[in-house]
Formats: C-alpha cells, sequence, structure tokens
C-alpha cells in the first residue's frame, strides 16, 4: 500500500494534475556557473563585506539567477533567483517550473533513452525484467494499437459491473475494485501497525472521491462551483463515449457527483488526517462485520488473500459507517454507475486519445495547464510506477555513482552530528526527553540512491497485446504482493520510491530517512560544487528528512517506529507552543489574493524546513572548522560560505507557477508554496541576517519575539 504516513521533500503529485516532483519532461542542459563581479554578489542593503580570504571562480550555483536589483534583506527568493523566475516561464504542458522539474527532465531522458531501448528489443527472454519493461512500455505507446482496439479490453470489466444483481456481486466487484486499484470505495492494503511496528496489519482509509479532496464538493465559493461545473461536464461527455445517450449520460454524472458528495461529506478533512492517534482504530474482523455487514469484509479479506487476518486497522470508523449506509440505501444501478466511472477514469492513458483529451480538458480547470504533456513523458510515469524497480537498476548504473554515495552518507553522518548537538543544547527539552530523541536519532535507518534488493516481478505477466491489460496485471500484481507481506517480517529492504524520483521521505514506522538517487543529483548536490552549496542543497534536504522524525506528527513515534509518546508533559507542551508560532507565521503567507497557507496542514513540512536548514547550517561551520581551523575561509565568486549556503537553498525552491495550481496546492498539499519554503526558514534565522548583514528593520527579519526556534 502506499506509505500514507511518509513524509516527503515535495508533493509526489497533486490529483488530477501531471504535475509531481518526480514529474516528467525531456532532456534539458543545465546552465554552467557563471562569474560576476564580487560587487554584484554583496546583496543591496547589506552592511557588511563578505570575509576575507581567497576568491576564485564557483561551481554549483549560476549567479546569473541572481538580481541584484532587489535586496537580499527585503526579499531573498526574488533576489535570489529573480532574474531565473523572469527568464524561465512555465512551459504550456506543466503547471509549474523549477529546479524539481529540471532534474526530472534530465532524468526523463535517461529514462526514455532506457524504455525505447528496451521496446526496441523484441528477442528478449521471455519472463524477464527486460521482456516486461520492453513490452509495457511498447504497449504504452503503441497508440494506434489503442485507438483500434476501442472498448474491446475494456469491455469485460464493464460487462461484469453490469452483470451485477445484488449486494453479494456488489460486494465481490468492491473486492476487484481494490485489486484493480480504481479508488471506489475506499483504500486498503497491508502496512506496518503503527502502534506495533514489528508486525504488518491490514488498514482501511477513507477515500473514493475523484476530485482532490473533500472540500471540492462541499465549498461554495466561485471557484469550487466552476470545478464542479467542469467535473460534471467530465462526467457527462465521458458516460457518452462509452455509449449513453445524452439524458441517460446527464443523469449519469449527477448520480456519480450525489454519491462522491455523500462520501465527501463522510470524510475527514486533511488537517484531520494528520492525527495518527486519531487515525489509529484498530479492530477484530469480526467487531467490523458487525459494525459495517454490508462490506462484507468476511468473504472481501479471503479474496484479497488476506484471509489470515484477524485484526484490523480502520482509519475513520464514521467514513465505513456513512459507505455501510450506502450500500443498503442507495439504489444498485446507482452504485454500479459510480463504479463504472470509477474503473473507466482510471484507465483513462489505456484508453482511446478522445478520453485522455476529456480527462485533460478537466484538468485544465483545475491545474491552468495549456497543453497536455507528450504521451512518452506520460507513459515514462506510468513504466516507472509499474516496473520501476526492473528498470531502475539500468538508471542507476547510467546516472548514479558509488562516489556520490559515499560523499551523501558521510554528508548524512555530519548533520546528524549536528542535529545531536542542537538536541543536546536546546534549553526547552528536559534531560528526560533529550535522551529518547537521542536514542530515536541514532535508530535512524539511512537509504540511499537504490535497494540493496530489488523487486521480485515474476509473478507479473506482461505482452504487448494490450496497455489496458497490462495495466490492471500490473495494479493486481502490485496489490498481491502488498497483500503477501502480512504475517511476514517487516521488510526492511523495502523503498517507498524508485531510484529516477527527484524527492525524499522520512517514514515514521520504519524510522528511516531515503534519499533516491534522482535527487542525488545538481542543484541538490554535485560533486564539483563547495561545501557550502552542498550543504544548502542536498544536506539542508538531508536536515528536513531527519527533523521529520521530530516534527509534530514524526515526534509521536519513538526509536523503533512505534505510535508511543516518549515525551514529557512539559516537553510536549513547549514543542507545540513553539511550533504554534511557525504555524501562526505560514498562515498570514498569501502566495494569492484571498489566498492564505494554511499553516496547520503544512505545519510538518514547515518545522522541517526551518529545522532542517538550522542543523545543515551548523554540520556546515563544524565541516568548514575541519577544514580551515581559525584561518580565513576562501570566497568563491566573491561569496562567503554562509552566503553560498543560503543561496543554494533558494536555488533549489525556486519555482513559477500557475494561480490554479497554487489554489489546489494549498487547498490539498502538505508542503507550502515555495516562495515561502525558501523565504519562511530564513525569516528566523539570525544566521542569514548575519551572512547578508540585514537590519532590524528589514522585511526579511522578523523581530526577536517573534523569531521560532525548536531545533
Amino acid at each position: 500500500m502506499k506509505k500514507r504516513n511518509s513524509m516527503t521533500l515535495a508533493a509526489v503529485a497533486l490529483t488530477g494534475l501531471t504535475l509531481a516532483a518526480c514529474s516528467t519532461g525531456g532532456p534539458k542542459a543545465r546552465p554552467s556557473a557563471t562569474a560576476i563581479k564580487p560587487d554584484l554578489a554583496i546583496p543591496k542593503g547589506a552592511d557588511v563585506a563578505p570575509t576575507e580570504g581567497t576568491d576564485t571562480k564557483g561551481v554549483g550555483l549560476n549567479l546569473a539567477n541572481i538580481d541584484p536589483s532587489v535586496s537580499a534583506c527585503q526579499d531573498f527568493n526574488q533576489y535570489a533567483s529573480g532574474n531565473w523566475y523572469k527568464n524561465n516561464p512555465i512551459p504550456a504542458a506543466e503547471v509549474r517550473w523549477g529546479s524539481f522539474n529540471e532534474l526530472s527532465d534530465k532524468n526523463n531522458a535517461v529514462m526514455r533513452q532506457i524504455l525505447q531501448e528496451a521496446a526496441a528489443n523484441t528477442s528478449a527472454a521471455k519472463g524477464s525484467n527486460a521482456q516486461k519493461v520492453g513490452d509495457f512500455y511498447a504497449s504504452a505507446m503503441d497508440t494506434v494499437a489503442i485507438e483500434q482496439a476501442g472498448l474491446k479490453y475494456l469491455q469485460p470489466e464493464l460487462n461484469r459491473i453490469q452483470a451485477i444483481k445484488d449486494l453479494k456481486g456488489l460486494q465481490a466487484e468492491i473486492v476487484r475494485q481494490q485489486l484493480s486499484g480504481t479508488g471506489a470505495f475506499f483504500n486498503s492494503g497491508v502496512g506496518q501497525d503503527e502502534k506495533n511496528s514489528t508486525q504488518y496489519a491490514v488498514q482501511l482509509y477513507q477515500g473514493g472521491l475523484s476530485l482532490p479532496d473533500r472540500d471540492y464538493y462541499l465549498k461554495e465559493d466561485a471557484r469550487s462551483k466552476n470545478i464542479r461545473t467542469a467535473y460534471t461536464t467530465y462526467l457527462t461527455n465521458t458516460f457518452k463515449m462509452l455509449g449513453d445517450n445524452p439524458a441517460t449520460a446527464a443523469k449519469n454524472a449527477a448520480t456519480v457527483i450525489r454519491l462522491e458528495t455523500r462520501l465527501a461529506k463522510a470524510s475527514k478533512s486533511r488537517v484531520d488526517l494528520r492525527d495518527p492517534y486519531a487515525n489509529y482504530n484498530k479492530m477484530t474482523v469480526a467487531a467490523f462485520n458487525k459494525q459495517f455487514p454490508n462490506l462484507g469484509l468476511a468473504t472481501a479479506l479471503p479474496a484479497m488473500k488476506l484471509g489470515a487476518a484477524k485484526e484490523i486497522i480502520v482509519g475513520q470508523p464514521a467514513f465505513f459507517k456513512e459507505e455501510n449506509a450506502m450500500l443498503k440505501q442507495v439504489p444498485l444501478a446507482d452504485l454500479k454507475t459510480y463504479i463504472r466511472w470509477h474503473t473507466v477514469s482510471s484507465l483513462t492513458s489505456a484508453l482511446p486519445k478522445a478520453y485522455g483529451d476529456e480527462a485533460f480538458r478537466f484538468s485544465q480547470v483545475l491545474s491552468g495547464a495549456k497543453q497536455q504533456q507528450p504521451r512518452w513523458k506520460r507513459m515514462n510515469r506510468a513504466t516507472d510506477g509499474a516496473l520501476g524497480e526492473a528498470f531502475g537498476q539500468l538508471y542507476v548504473d547510467k546516472a548514479f555513482t558509488p562516489e556520490t554515495k559515499a560523499k551523501a552518507l558521510q554528508m548524512v553522518s555530519n548533520i546528524r552530528e549536528a542535529m545531536a548537538d542542537h538536541i543536546r543544547q536546546v534549553d526547552w527539552m528536559s534531560e528526560t526527553t533529550k535522551q529518547e530523541a537521542l536514542k530515536k536519532l541514532n535508530s535512524f535507518t539511512v537509504k540511499i540512491g537504490y535497494p540493496d534488493k530489488w523487486k521480485d516481478y515474476s509473478a507479473l505477466t506482461i505482452s504487448r497485446e494490450s496497455y489496458l491489460k497490462n495495466v490492471l496485471a500490473a495494479r493486481k500484481w502490485a496489490a498481491l504482493d502488498n497483500a503477501s507481506k502480512l504475517g511476514k517480517p517487516i521488510d526492511r529492504n523495502e523503498w517507498g520510491m524508485t531510484p529516477p524520483t527527484v524527492n525524499a521521505y522520512y517514514n515514521p514506522p520504519m524510522n528511516e530517512i531515503v534519499f533516491p538517487a534522482g535527487i542525488m543529483q545538481p542543484p541538490f548536490f554535485d560533486p564539483n560544487a563547495d561545501d557550502a552549496v552542498n550543504y544548502g542543497g542536498m544536506g539542508a534536504v538531508i536536515g528536513h528528512e531527519i527533523t521529520h522524525g521530530f516534527d509534530d506528527q514524526g515526534r509521536q513515534y519513538d526509536s523503533e517506529g512505534n505510535l508511543k509518546d516518549w515525551w514529557t508533559k512539559e516537553d510536549a507542551d513547549k514543542f507545540n507552543q513553539r511550533a504554534d508560532m511557525v504555524g501562526k507565521q505560514y498562515s498570514a503567507f498569501q502566495p494569492l489574493d484571498s489566498v492564505f497557507v494554511n499553516g496547520k496542514l503544512t505545519m510538518g513540512e514547515n518545522l522541517a524546513d526551518l529545522g532542517g536548514l538550522t542543523i545543515a547550517y551548523s554540520a556546515l561551520q563544524k565541516q568548514l572548522e575541519k577544514q580551515y581551523g581559525t584561518a580565513p575561509r576562501p570566497k568563491y565568486d566573491g561569496l562567503t560560505p554562509e552566503q553560498r549556503f543560503f543561496l543554494s537553498w533558494a536555488q533549489v525552491w525556486r519555482t513559477n507557477a500557475r494561480p490554479e495550481y497554487i489554489r489546489q496546492q494549498v487547498q490539498t498539499d502538505p508542503h507550502s508554496p515555495a516562495q515561502f519554503r525558501t523565504n519562511g526558514p530564513l525569516m528566523n534565522m539570525p544566521q542569514f541576517y548575519e551572512a547578508f548583514g540585514c537590519k532590524e528593520d528589514a522585511k526579511m527579519v522578523r523581530a526577536q519575539t517573534e523569531r521560532a526556534k525548536i531545533w
């Protein structure tokens, strides 16, 4: 199952969008570092010049991106990247454009070459990874065959839905929907028991919606109404393409919206979903069946190869109470319409082009994208999702060196050591809690690059006959592979991201921090750059993931990954006071007119940014002391190490984004808009003020009583 409780560095995807932090793109050359005159490198408004020392041309920062007309102390994001913003408009097929996208483009070029070579190899041994990857990608790119097939390969799915006659048949179809990954009704899977992290458990969570969030169904503002109108059009036109007459198509569209709205009303908000205790409700299978008999779990679990389960963890009992009622109250024909919609809409990419065009027209309203991404980019992503570790081995060979891994491990060690120093030195935490925090920190597992043990795809059959059949086969294989974990020891070699992914994550029950090969490249990490650049980029990323273990959610898990309170009440209260200060700061940020960041939804990521950057800065200072002692630190491009550190941080987060995307991000994404990820932490950091000579009245400087500091 998806690692629902993993904290990622950036948004992995937003529903209805073609965007992902591990998103697609084509090859794009990285601009070379450009030297500029030292006086331009000293920010406008700075009181002091950089520290004396040798000055050489640097690597890793493109200083042409700096806008020297802007004061670093007034708006560091614009100062550091102002010229980049002007010179890098959002491509028509993207909803945002920044460093993540640029690097993803580079990675996708490598992936595309691997996949094209695999698809061209028609003599690969049957059953081999090469054969499966090649056939999957070849079938995905064979749009002529997809058009000719029409609904041929979808029809058996539609016929089975149409043949449902009673509740028992409906329950059997719900099982198939779970195995087919259509998103209908609810989400299920096997994951670690959060209160007993050495065991797997069957887990059920709310789901069943097509729009990105429950609030899209419930809010009455003009934008929400406009989105629902566009969604109605999308539904109606899709039902027409399936053969419904206009009146029936309109009626079916209304049915889907009515049922999804009912599910939305029963769903918890995204802020409420951040409380791990409230979303942990363990009960016996017998108790679940007694409370929610219409879901037919007693027969569903064996059909999903989960018959050995005696207990399950239910995320949101109130949601399942409503769904249980719906399965009895709603006419069977309406429920079949709902299932039909979720089946078809989940398989859009495997259907004729008209279906994809209709879906994209709707996503334009959500995201603001001007053009659909080319198919090869979308199918890159699809193949990565289905068979990522099969061709990930080839990606790693081309894009990741052992030297990079060694340097990254050393950086992790340094930053973990700096975090330990900060834990020991904080003045608000008792010695008892400090010892538990250090125990947790020392227990972190670190994964870098790629898995030590690759997934075994031998039970998955892929051919060139039909892309739709391949998609369904891959989904069913993934569901059964996940189910097979029940009753086995925890697989601590498992990864939640594929090697080419430009992202990172912290997984609380595993107490692990994970950095795929995809992100271990410029601008995040450059083996030729000075330490300041790498610590401001990859170092802050590492610090971010480490800090997630101690953010408002992560701190609730102990050193063994169990949901268990290891804090004294006084320490917890002091932490919450400091965290609330950060929440209020971010809730005041306004990316668009009448749109404010949700400080509660983004709390964990904001704490991880502030903590991660602070820890990485300390680690850099220790590294510089080891290298230079009390001698003057060398400058590159006229900049001190401290200035390069903060510029590197800003370079990572520079992002141009469409207003439609920002509105959706603020509503659904636990990560703040990029400009606030750049400026937000710095406004609390005296180290930043000192590096750029900022005065007390500068916009980037918070009054001392308003500064947040946790670690």
